[in-house]
């Protein structure tokens, strides 16, 4: 049988800090991942991220094992590169075509600025905020 733990307000040990439960359920990040995406694509590590799916050069989506309450929810990401000129989009807003539209999984777009050429990359990190179902 599960144990349920409700509380309004944490404190530290010392008692003089303090934050209230529903900032930390609010402001938690609810989901993220470090993928390798390259050659077959990997997950380092993750939190609510059930499952990655390579979807073309640069293009990848990775699945929610929780998901989002609606597909209003954000998200930021980077990719890394030895002096590479990398940028990252988890909507896409650039190409238009990419929108966040599921509520259960978020489309990663991994691009040059440089020529706007979509590129696979070996170190994608993706952070997802908003309420989750």
């Amino acid at each position: 049988m599960a144990s349920e733990l409700r509380v309004d307000t944490l404190k530290d040990s010392s008692g003089s800090n303090s934050v209230g439960m529903a900032y930390v359920a609010g402001g938690s990040a609810k989901a993220w991942l470090n993928l390798n995406g390259t050659g077959t694509i990997a997950t380092r590590d993750s939190l609510n991220i059930s499952g990655t799916t390579d979807n073309g050069t640069g293009k990848y989506s990775a699945s929610f094992s929780t998901s989002m309450g609606s597909i209003n929810y954000t998200a930021v990401g980077s990719v890394g590169g030895d002096n590479d000129y990398f940028c990252f989009s988890a909507s896409g807003t650039g190409r238009g075509t990419y929108m966040i539209t599921s509520a259960s999984s978020i489309p990663i777009i991994s691009s040059r600025i440089s020529d706007n050429a979509e590129v696979d990359n070996a170190t994608i990190f993706v952070q997802v905020d908003g309420d989750l179902a």
